[in-house]
Formats: C-alpha cells, sequence, structure tokens
C-alpha cells in the first residue's frame, strides 16, 4: 500500500503481520485444537499461530477447524482464553471491517460514549474501508451505522462523524485555486468570529465541509496556503475557536492528514504512559487494527516521536500472555 504523506512524497506502507509462507490451514487448525482440549490450554500454540498469519489465512483456519472438528473456533477460542489476551486474539481472527464495526459498537455501547474511539476509527480509514465497515455493522448489528451515530451523539460532533461514515471523500488529486479558496474563505470567518465575537457555528459550518469532504492531498495543499495566509497552522486555529468532541474530531482529521502514521503513534504513546494504568482498549485497537496496514510506520513514527521503541514501552507496560501477544503482533525491537 502507498500513502502520500505530508511533502506529497509518498511512502510505502508496511504491516507487521504478512501472510505466512507455506501456509497450511489444515495443519493450523489441528495446532489450535490440540492446544485446547483436554485440561489445560497452550496459551504460546495459540499465540504462535493467530499471530503470525494473516487475516485471510485467519478466515481459511477457522473454515478448516469447522469442516475437521464441526467446531465454532472463536466460540471455542472464547472459553479457552479470556481478559485482554482474549481480545488481542479474537479481534485479530475477525475479518478487519467486522472488527472496526464491533469497536464502533462498544464505543456506543452502554451509558458513555467512547468518543476518542468514534473519532479515531471514522476519521482514519480510506472510503472503501467506511463502507466495508458500513456493510459490516449492518449484518452483525441489523442497524445502519449512521442511525446509530446519530442516536448516540448530538449536534456538530453528530454531523461530523455522519459525514465521516459516509465514506464519500473526494479522491482526486490536488485543484491549487479551489485550495487557495478554500483557505481564504476559513481565514476570514476566522477573522469574522474575532470581530463580531459570534459563536463558531458558522466556522464549524466551514471546517466541516471541507475537512470531511477533500481528498488528503487536497486539505495538504489548504493546510499549506492557510499557513502562508495567517502565519497560523490550521490545527492552532482549531485549539483556539473550538472546544470538546468537536475540537478533537478535527484536529484528528488534520493530523491524520498530515501524518496518519504519527496520529496512531502518539495515541499509542498515551495509552501506556502515566499513572492511570494502561489503557488496553485503545493499545488493543490499535495493534490489531493496523497490523497488517502500516504498524512497521508507526513503529517507526514512535520511535521518532519519543526515542524509545513500541516494542520496549509494550514490553515494559503489560505483562504474560498478553505481552507476548501484543509483542508477536508488533514485530522486533527497533
Amino acid at each position: 500500500m502507498i500513502e502520500s504523506d505530508t511533502s506529497g512524497d509518498y511512502k510505502k506502507l508496511k504491516g507487521t503481520i504478512c501472510p505466512a509462507a507455506d501456509f497450511n490451514a489444515d495443519g493450523d487448525a489441528k495446532v489450535l485444537r490440540k492446544a485446547m482440549k483436554g485440561f489445560g490450554t497452550d496459551e504460546d500454540a495459540i499465540i504462535e499461530v493467530v499471530t503470525q498469519r494473516s487475516n485471510d489465512q485467519r478466515q481459511d483456519i477457522i473454515k478448516a477447524y469447522k469442516s475437521h472438528y464441526g467446531r465454532d473456533l472463536m466460540a471455542d477460542l472464547k472459553s479457552e482464553i479470556s481478559g485482554p489476551l482474549a481480545k488481542v486474539i479474537l479481534g485479530l481472527m475477525m475479518p478487519p471491517a467486522f472488527y472496526d464495526a464491533k469497536q464502533l459498537k462498544k464505543a456506543m455501547a452502554g451509558a458513555g460514549t467512547d468518543e476518542s474511539a468514534l473519532i479515531e476509527i471514522l476519521a482514519t480509514r480510506n472510503n472503501q474501508e467506511i463502507q466495508a465497515i458500513n456493510a459490516a455493522y449492518n449484518e452483525a448489528y441489523h442497524k445502519s451505522l449512521e442511525d446509530a451515530l446519530s442516536s448516540d451523539t448530538s449536534g456538530h460532533f453528530k454531523r461530523i462523524l455522519v459525514s465521516l461514515a459516509l465514506g464519500n471523500r473526494n479522491e482526486g488529486g490536488e485543484d491549487f485555486a479551489k485550495a487557495k479558496a478554500d483557505a481564504q474563505v476559513v481565514a476570514e470567518t476566522l477573522k469574522l468570529s474575532d470581530v463580531s465575537g459570534d459563536d463558531s457555528t458558522s466556522l464549524e459550518t466551514r471546517f466541516l465541509s471541507i475537512l470531511c469532504t477533500q481528498s488528503y492531498p487536497q486539505l495538504r495543499r489548504v493546510f499549506q496556503e492557510f499557513v502562508k495566509m495567517t502565519n497560523h497552522d490550521v490545527a492552532h486555529a482549531i485549539n483556539k475557536r473550538m472546544s470538546g468532541d468537536v475540537r478533537d474530531a478535527f484536529l484528528a482529521i488534520v493530523r491524520s492528514v498530515k501524518n496518519k502514521q504519527a496520529f496512531f503513534a502518539d495515541k499509542l504513546y498515551k495509552s501506556m504512559k502515566g499513572g492511570a494504568g494502561t489503557d488496553d482498549q485503545t493499545l488493543i485497537r490499535i495493534i490489531v487494527s493496523r497490523s497488517e496496514t502500516d504498524l512497521l510506520n508507526i513503529r517507526r513514527e514512535f520511535w521518532d516521536l519519543y526515542d524509545k521503541s513500541l516494542h520496549h514501552m509494550i514490553e515494559k507496560d503489560t505483562s504474560g500472555d498478553y505481552r507476548k501477544a501484543l509483542l508477536a503482533v508488533c514485530g522486533g525491537e527497533d
């Protein structure tokens, strides 16, 4: 997979998990059955198989397991392993779109909403991924993602999420004249709200119509033009004028446009740093969902940003089989 970076250069995206060579679904199904049969569970064998196969290969193992033993592999795994290890292993066993759909559902379940998880997923997936998530959400929960978001959020925040959940971002190249005009509109709206002291509603609407619909290359160009006109970074303007979930959603889009892998590296770092203990949910969600997409790139950004390896930080912050599974997915020490 290739993605254009901030400077317009292109960088090759690489996950830490690739398809295993000499793959044998039947053999893997046997190993997993043996690991779960009788007394005790061989967690090492489960970690070894699941973390060293691609998602497509894992789907083949599920089928082979069913045809050999007439049993549901996911159900067997659920009954044999628990806690954060189960979240890693079961997450890896799900097709990516279903995994994302489940994380979105979880973020909206119960009394509170995990806004940060909703923002992270919807602000970083491309159109194709968003459309696949919509289909998976419908299939798994018999409700559209748009309806779920609409009933769980409100105001501008709801409008941003619903717009992102359409998976309708322009995928064209750069239009210099349009970028200049858009940067001008945002700069002028900022100036007007300064003078009149108006609320930021029109500002938020402007940002929404630009940030949620235009292609990444186009947005980079808008950001560059904005800096030229105002001497300020667009993130600075958002931080100064907005607050709460709306600000967080717009900032996530901006950071994702500038450098998506650095955005994830920062979230991983924050999930493990600080006295409140590890935010396992965020740590697992990012490690699992990016494992075949760009986790290797995220590891490099992590090193550049924090001068320590992701591997080392996971090692220090987690323990037991959970740590083993995360490190197996994370790959080597940088």
